[in-house]
């Protein structure tokens, strides 16, 4: 007769499976990546310049050419090390992009505040809202020139701007996580941007 594993090793492979069932949620979180990300010093202050590899399942796909509006969100911060406390948020700045479908004139439209794009094609829209470009993120003169200074950037999908039925649906869907992780860096203000 085959002996059964012990106690002790029974615990372990139900603690490995429960630690893979809980990473498994966290990795198809992060769908996308950040390629380049960089702060510019340009005339009005600081401006950010990132490309995003960020790819539209199809069940989004499906979404957008049935007439959903998706909502997607770059978020930005900046913050200073203190010795004596938290460290201290600089700024913080989120773009965001709605991205919909006009079945009438067959093309697809990228808004990014009230500034509107048509494209004949889906791709390219995807493409243009994945190529940030002198995005001011802090006024001249807010940074302190020599001090060293962190920035975080990330690109997701917004649900919570999506119409209710879809909200609902995309609390349990991984077809409705679509997100980079934060990509980190330091940099040091200059003079005069």
């Amino acid at each position: 007769m085959p002996c059964s594993p012990s106690v002790p090793e029974r615990l372990k492979r139900s603690l490995a499976a429960l630690a893979l069932c809980l990473l498994v949620p966290l990795a198809a979180l992060a769908e996308g990546r950040i390629d380049h990300a960089e702060i510019v010093a340009g005339d009005e202050g600081y401006v950010v310049n990132a490309d995003i590899d960020l790819e539209l399942n199809p069940r989004l796909v499906e979404a957008v050419n049935r007439g959903v509006s998706l909502y997607f969100s770059a978020q930005f911060v900046v913050e200073r090390d203190r010795w004596y406390w938290l460290d201290e948020v600089v700024a913080e700045s989120a773009l965001n992009f709605r991205l919909t479908y006009n079945a009438i004139a067959r093309s697809y439209r990228l808004s990014v505040g009230n500034f509107h794009q048509s494209f004949e094609t889906l791709e390219s829209a995807v493409r243009t809202m994945q190529r940030i470009r002198n995005w001011l993120i802090v006024p001249a003169g807010e940074l302190k020139a020599g001090t060293i200074y962190r920035a975080a950037l990330r690109f997701q999908l917004d649900t919570s701007l999506l119409p209710k039925p879809f909200q609902v649906t995309a609390i349990g869907s991984r077809d409705w996580n679509l997100a980079t992780d934060w990509q980190r860096w330091t940099f040091q203000a200059g003079g005069n941007p």
